[in-house]
């Protein structure tokens, strides 16, 4: 019998900044960039009760609650912190499935011989992370991640619960059919049109039907109703892509100032697949005008490299190739760098010989990494 857990951070940024800074605590605030053009990447418990959420643009959330208090987001102090809430999770299951810097998948089931019950583990990870790091977790337990994911969300804040594998379809019979995985607005549309809306009332309709209506998604989804989730806990999934962008504060018109965006976009890239091992091949430039007309399209522009590569330079000279390739040069609102065609770092070619230019390049990224390890992204440009 499977037993998945699903362990989700509580507001997890604006958390982190409440403990980092006591003085917040007990206050609203969010986690996001200001001005006209920024949104809410998070949101404390005490800003959410004024209706503020994630991706919420700042300017609506201030006028909801006027003693909002909007922190700019700290990702790479996020991000070390998570690396810290993973190794507890790895105490108790080698199993593991990260979904975001906040939000896991656990596979307990191997593991309630050595700590004796669901709840127990469940008890344990949240006794962990709350002594270690300071910091609120809910999870929730079930025979899959369906059911373990809604425990999670209904457990908050700062919750547990564990639904037994036979409560689980009377345990989500009552929710509405968008609590499903992959259960968008069309689908959901689709369901109602046939008189289904709750869960239960999916899981009570007629297989056949739903196949005819969704093809091979109904059945799928009509399993998933009845409690049965097949899908297992991926602990090797394999990253594709690696990419970072930006929001600029107001339209970007300067050449200059958007190309070294794109080449600071580049550097970072870089830095990322040389701390994780890997190379890749393919540049991918994307951006999206200031279109005075609100379509806020988003432009894509893509070139493969002869051979794969961790280099910023590199990177950074195909993507800046890209945008100046484009017959037109829009004032920008966004603009964004992704390496993709991914490949574990290992020499490309023997030599007999070291390459001193190769020998000058990795010597250069090292300190380049050292630099970046110790200040940020920001704290580096290379010269022309």
């Amino acid at each position: 019998m499977a037993v998945i857990a699903h362990a989700d951070m509580d507001a997890f940024y604006a958390s982190v900044e409440q403990r980092d800074r006591p003085e917040l605590r007990g206050k609203p605030i969010a986690v996001g960039y200001d001005g006209p053009r920024g949104v809410v990447a998070a949101a404390s418990y005490e800003a959410r009760r004024w209706g503020v959420r994630s991706g919420l643009a700042t300017s609506v959330a201030k006028r909801r609650c006027p003693e909002l208090i909007v922190l700019a987001p700290r990702m790479r102090h996020y991000a070390s912190i998570s690396a810290k809430v993973r190794e507890i999770f790895y105490r108790y299951t080698p199993l593991v499935e990260p979904l975001a810097l906040d939000e896991a998948y656990l596979d307990i089931g191997g593991s309630l011989r050595l700590f004796g019950s669901a709840r127990a583990v469940a008890e344990g990870i949240r006794a962990d992370v709350r002594r270690e790091l300071g910091l609120p977790v809910s999870v929730g337990v079930g025979p899959g991640k369906l059911v373990a994911k809604i425990a999670s969300r209904r457990a908050k804040p700062d919750g547990l619960l564990v639904v037994e594998e036979s409560n689980a379809a009377e345990f989500i019979a009552p929710l509405p059919v968008r609590e499903i995985w992959g259960v968008g607005p069309a689908t959901e549309k689709a369901l109602h049109d046939m008189g289904i809306a709750t869960i239960g009332q999916l899981a009570a309709a007629d297989p056949g039907r739903l196949e005819a209506r969704l093809g091979r998604w109904g059945p799928l989804l009509h399993a998933l109703a009845r409690g049965e989730d097949l899908r297992t806990v991926e602990c090797d999934r394999a990253r594709k892509s690696y990419g970072e962008e930006n929001t600029f504060p107001r339209d970007a018109t300067s050449e200059e100032e958007i190309e070294a965006t794109i080449q600071a976009h580049a550097e970072t890239v870089a830095y990322r697949m040389r701390r994780d091992g890997v190379r890749g091949r393919t540049v991918t430039l994307k951006y999206r005008p200031s279109d005075r007309g609100g379509a806020f399209r988003l432009v894509t522009r893509s070139r493969t490299l002869e051979r794969p590569t961790d280099d910023g330079s590199a990177i950074a000279a195909a993507a800046v190739e890209l945008w100046r390739k484009q017959p037109k040069h829009p004032p920008l609102r966004l603009v964004g760098v992704q390496v993709s065609g991914l490949d574990r770092d290992r020499p490309v070619q023997l030599a007999l010989f070291s390459d001193p230019e190769e020998e000058r390049r990795k010597a250069l990224n090292a300190a380049l990494d050292e630099i970046i390890a110790r200040f940020g992204p920001g704290a580096v440009r290379r010269g022309g």
